[in-house]
């Protein structure tokens, strides 16, 4: 039971680190020797920028002014709104912007890559841009995108979404505003190396010859449509200046349960493009891929495994009493930032930090309890809150 326990501790330390540490490490000394950077021009070939809604009622119109306003050759941009069912006053708002160009697509409640697949098969632009209905572009994001498409090696192009903390928000807010500005980073960093691992469904584009519509209903789609970029042999890269602003969920009920609906179909995901993880074929991606999206989502087991083992070695000694020790004052910490995430100090980083990455663990066991299950989820249901600029 000893061996077993020892065996169990360090490999439980190993790989939080090797994922925490390690690989952004190992990420940034192959960016640095590749250093592949994307050979940029301005050009402006045709966009579809197609937007999926289903009762966007409260952004729909927002996001339409938005899009109508963008600094892009008015002649070389189709913007399309696929309604996946909607049953609120979504289409009717969009009628009110056809006029001005806007196609709106009707269509039955099938789910949201039923209806990105209907779109992308009406769209008429060189570059598919996909975009959240809550989403609101920088003027200047759809020229950011385009250029990167001057090099004949891009076929993705990932855009910066930086995120809004609404008034009166929990302390997850904050936490993960925390998260998303290391994964862009690290994005930045993957750029280098050839590709990131994935795009992020508020703003990215495609060559629309890339397009490849996912097998799968129950899997997450920007990740699905993106890493389809990789695997026909092309880059995914990242643009930071191509900005797109959304508001974070406020409440820590609702990110809990857009997280685990996000890493539910994310698992399905890594099973539909499990091809990318042969190196012999995609290389240093294959790796990056395991490490970003795989290990990272296990990493609450070897959380549950690290504190059992370090519990029944504390009396073996110090090493692993401190270890029991420390992890226990830091679920301590985080269990704490929970009672207090709608208070001052709730805000402090040392309560919601680890608050958050509790909280982001918890739902990445929850998601892997769903996918053992069987466990499938096809139609959405967007949580949305209003940005405004």
């Amino acid at each position: 039971m000893h061996v077993v326990a020892l065996t169990v501790f360090w490999l439980a330390v190993a790989a939080p680190v090797l994922v925490y540490a390690g690989f952004p490490l190992l990420v940034v000394i192959i960016g640095r020797l590749r250093n592949r950077r994307v050979r940029k021009a301005p050009i402006t070939p045709s966009v579809s920028l197609i937007i999926v809604a289903y009762n966007e009622e409260r952004n729909i119109a927002e996001r339409l002014e938005n899009a109508l306003a963008l600094d892009y050759p008015p002649e070389a941009l189709e913007i399309i709104v696929a309604s996946d069912g909607s049953d609120d006053a979504t289409e009717s708002i969009v009628r009110r912007y056809v006029p001005h160009g806007v196609r709106l697509m009707s269509l039955p409640r099938r789910g949201k890559i039923h209806t990105l697949n209907a779109a992308v098969l009406h769209a008429t632009g060189q570059i598919l841009v996909f975009s959240d209905a809550n989403s609101i572009y920088d003027r200047q994001a759809l020229r950011a995108l385009a250029r990167n498409f001057a090099d004949p090696e891009v076929g993705g192009v990932a855009g910066n979404t930086a995120y809004r903390i609404p008034a009166g928000s929990e302390s997850s807010v904050r936490g993960e505003s925390l998260y998303w500005s290391y994964d862009k980073w690290l994005k930045q960093m993957e750029s280098l190396t050839g590709s990131i691992v994935s795009a992020h469904g508020a703003i990215y584009a495609i060559r629309r010859e890339l397009y490849r519509p996912p097998e799968d209903s129950a899997v997450t789609d920007d990740f699905a449509i993106s890493t389809a970029v990789v695997e026909q042999g092309r880059r995914l890269v990242f643009e930071s200046e191509a900005v797109a602003y959304e508001l974070a969920v406020p409440d820590v009920g609702g990110e809990f349960r857009r997280k685990v609906r996000l890493m539910t179909r994310g698992f399905r995901g890594l099973l539909l493009r499990k091809r990318l993880f042969d190196p012999f074929q995609y290389g240093f991606y294959s790796l990056v891929l395991l490490s970003h999206k795989a290990l990272r989502r296990l990493v609450p087991c070897f959380l549950l495994a690290l504190f059992a083992a370090s519990i029944l070695l504390s009396a073996r000694g110090k090493l692993y009493l401190f270890a029991a020790f420390a992890q226990a004052l830091f679920y301590g910490l985080g269990g704490t930032g929970y009672l207090l995430r709608g208070t001052a100090w709730g805000q402090k980083k040392y309560f919601y930090v680890p608050f958050f990455f509790c909280m982001a663990n918890g739902a990445a066991l929850v998601a892997m309890v769903k996918l053992v299950s069987g466990k499938r989820i096809e139609l959405w249901q967007p949580q949305r809150h209003t940005v405004r600029t």
